[in-house]
C-alpha cells in the first residue's frame, strides 16, 4: 500500500505571490526575507488602539489605493490583503490586469483564516448594541462578519467559479487549506487551484492575543504581524507543471492530546513520512512554525530528534515579519520556495513543513522542491 501511493505524483505549485510586512508581491517578499530586516514600527495611537505598541503591517496598505474605489466601500482589511494577494498571484499567471473573467468554472479557491474578520465581528455586534433601532445598523457591514466572507470576494471579483471553501486550523490554517486543495485537485474537483492564508492586524485581534496567550508566550512574542500568502496548485499533467517550483508530496494533520504537541507531531512527520515513502536522508530543509513558548520548543525538539543526523537547512517562519498566526503556514511555505531559489543542492530535495498551534492542531507538509 505504501509503494502505491509513494508512486502517485502529487499537484504542483506552479507560483505564488504574497502581501506582506515586507511589502505587496512576491518580488517584495523575497527581497526583504533575503535581506532580514525588521519590519516592526511604532503604531500611531490614534489609528492604531490595543495593548501592544509596535507591530509588523503591510507598509502604505490603503484598500482603496490598491485596489481603486470599485467594490471597496465596505471591505475590511483581511478581505483586502485577500483579494490583493489573489489579484498579484493571477497578474503574474495571465501576464495581464485581473477582472471578472480571470478565473474560470474549474479555478478554486481555499483560504485560510482563524474567524475571519475579528475587528469586523466586533464592530457589527457593537453597533447592534449601541443603535436605537436595528435598521440603523449598517447592512454592508455584514458580510465581513462571515468567515468565508474573503474568499467569496476573491472569487466574485476574478470569477473563480469553482469550489470556494475556508479552513480554520489557527496556525496550521496554511497547511490544512494546502491538504484541502490537494484534495480537490486529485479527486478532480478542479483544474487548478489557489491556495492560501490570511491574517489581519486590528485593534480586536490584539486585545484576544493579549488575553488568550499563556504566561509561556509572553516572555519571547514577537509584536503581531499580517498579511497573506497564496500559492497555485495545478495536476502533476498540466503543461504547465513542468516548470513548477515543487510537488506537494503529501500534508498530515493531528490533534494535541494532554500529553503535548510533542507526540501528537512526532506522530504526524512519521505519518507523513511513512505514506510518501521519503526518508530522513532525502530532508534538504526543515521550516518550523515556532511559534512563542513551550509549543515552539516542543515543535523544534521533534524535529531535531527526527531529521537532527541528517543537519537540514533551517528555514523557519520569518519572524521579521511578525505572529501571522493563521497566514504563518503559508508563509512558511513561500519562504521555503523564496530559499530553494538561491540553493542550487534543493534541486529533487524535501522540505518539510511542520505547525503547531496553542489550542492543539499539528500539520505536517512533504515538498519535494524543483
Amino acid at each position: 500500500m505504501t509503494a502505491m501511493v509513494a508512486a502517485v505524483r502529487g499537484p504542483v505549485i506552479s507560483g505564488w505571490s504574497a502581501v506582506s510586512p515586507y511589502g505587496i508581491g512576491r518580488h517584495a517578499f523575497v527581497e526583504g526575507l533575503r535581506s532580514g530586516r525588521s519590519t516592526a514600527v511604532e503604531l500611531d495611537p490614534a489609528e492604531w488602539s490595543g495593548p501592544g505598541e509596535r507591530a509588523c503591517l503591510v507598509p502604505g496598505f490603503v484598500i482603496r489605493e490598491v485596489l481603486g474605489r470599485k467594490g471597496t466601500r465596505s471591505m475590511d482589511r483581511v478581505t483586502g490583503l485577500a483579494v490583493t494577494a489573489v489579484d498579484r498571484l493571477l497578474r503574474e499567471v495571465t501576464g495581464a490586469e485581473p477582472g471578472p473573467a480571470s478565473g474560470g468554472d474549474d479555478v478554486a479557491l481555499v483560504l485560510g483564516t482563524n474567524t475571519g474578520s475579528a475587528q469586523s465581528i466586533m464592530d457589527h455586534t457593537r453597533d447592534t448594541f449601541l443603535e436605537e433601532k436595528p435598521f440603523y445598523v449598517d447592512p454592508s457591514h455584514f458580510p465581513n462578519t462571515v468567515m468565508n466572507c474573503a474568499s467569496g470576494q476573491c472569487a466574485i471579483r476574478y470569477g473563480l467559479r469553482g469550489p470556494n471553501a475556508t479552513v480554520a486550523a489557527g496556525r496550521a490554517s496554511g497547511l490544512q487549506a494546502l491538504h484541502y486543495g490537494r484534495r480537490l485537485l486529485t479527486s478532480g474537483r478542479a483544474g487548478s487551484v489557489l491556495v492560501g492564508a490570511v491574517e489581519e492586524h486590528s485593534a480586536a485581534r490584539a486585545w484576544l492575543e493579549h488575553h488568550t496567550r499563556g504566561e509561556d508566550e509572553r516572555a519571547d512574542a514577537v509584536p503581531l504581524g499580517e498579511g497573506c500568502a497564496v500559492l497555485r496548485l495545478v495536476p502533476a499533467d498540466a503543461p504547465d507543471a513542468a516548470a513548477g517550483l515543487a510537488e506537494v508530496v503529501l500534508v498530515e494533520s493531528g490533534v494535541a492530546g494532554p500529553d503535548g504537541a510533542a507526540p501528537a507531531l512526532t506522530r504526524c512527520v512519521r505519518r507523513a513520512l511513512r505514506r510518501s515513502g521519503v526518508s530522513p536522508a532525502e530532508v534538504w530543509a526543515v521550516s518550523p512554525s515556532a511559534p512563542a513558548g513551550s509549543a515552539g520548543v516542543a515543535e523544534r525538539g521533534v524535529l531535531e530528534a527526527l531529521f537532527g543526523d541528517v543537519e537540514p537547512r533551517w528555514v523557519p517562519h520569518p519572524e521579521p515579519i511578525g505572529d501571522t498566526s493563521a497566514a504563518a503556514a503559508a508563509f512558511q511555505v513561500v519562504a521555503v520556495l523564496a530559499t530553494a531559489e538561491d540553493a542550487p543542492d534543493a534541486s529533487g530535495k524535501v522540505a518539510v513543513i511542520t505547525s503547531v498551534d496553542r489550542d492543539g492542531a499539528v500539520a505536517c507538509a512533504l515538498l519535494r522542491l524543483r
